[in-house]
């Protein structure tokens, strides 16, 4: 790996979230968000009226920031370890509490510079960062420096999303990052569950633990992907450390 990259790794941070459906039924949504929810169900369904408005809110919610909640943020960072290979560590914030969760968040990335900080994601610029600013600003929380963009000039915003290194331009389709992984012939991260049970593994299962391994492994499989779309090797197993 060259000079550059191993100087830019020092202000890269890695990181995906994990978000679920704000309540556990519609039925607990306050009255006023019913509403809205009914509204928005609408232009979701697209006339298929297969599924109730309450079954859309719990199978779709999770990835519209006014009525789902961030319970895990993954992140992670390449370094070099004492043999000079290049290594990964991951870990993460979880909880039922969301505020708590992002203070955690915002607490980390404010050790780092904001004018030298990348944050990178996959469709991290359509999808975590928004999300997390969002959901930030609903609970009274100052988005940290690193994540304010507006009114910036788009050379002045360091954010970088592997969705977008892969297109190189081409905004026709999003690519999933599980189907990048298997193109480059990365292992996986869908071995316990995939993203659509996020909400049921959650609500049904009670399990935060297995939400939080997945939602790390994710962090490693795009870590790997980082490397190879740089066109370098990926990391070592040996060298990847997970901390819970």
């Amino acid at each position: 790996m060259t000079e550059e990259f191993k100087k830019k790794a020092k202000s890269l941070l890695l990181l995906d979230i994990e978000t679920v459906a704000a309540y556990a039924s519609y039925d607990e949504l306050p009255e006023r968000m019913q509403k809205l929810w009914d509204k928005k169900a609408v232009s979701l369904k697209k006339g298929d009226d297969t599924l109730s408005n309450a079954e859309y809110f719990y199978n779709r919610s999770a990835i519209y920031s006014e009525f789902g909640k961030i319970i895990c943020i993954a992140f992670g960072a390449f370094y070099w370890n004492e043999k000079n290979e290049v290594a990964f560590k991951v870990s993460s914030f979880s909880g039922d509490n969301e505020a708590e969760v992002l203070l955690q968040f915002k607490a980390l990335i404010e050790k780092y510079p904001a004018d030298q900080l990348i944050l990178c994601a996959h469709n991290g610029k359509e999808f975590d960062f928004p999300f997390i600013c969002r959901r930030m600003l609903i609970h009274g929380i100052e988005i940290p420096k690193a994540l304010q963009i507006s009114g910036k000039k788009p050379w002045e915003i360091l954010h970088q999303d592997t969705m977008d290194m892969w297109k190189f331009g081409d905004y026709k389709s999003y690519t999933s990052l599980d189907l990048l992984a298997a193109v480059f012939d990365i292992p996986g991260s869908k071995n316990e569950m995939s993203g659509d049970q996020v909400t049921k593994v959650y609500y049904e299962e009670n399990d935060l633990l297995k939400i939080s391994r997945y939602c790390r492994e994710d962090v490693v499989v795009m870590a790997q992907l980082y490397l190879r779309l740089q066109n370098f090797e990926t990391v070592h197993p040996d060298n990847i450390i997970r901390v819970e």
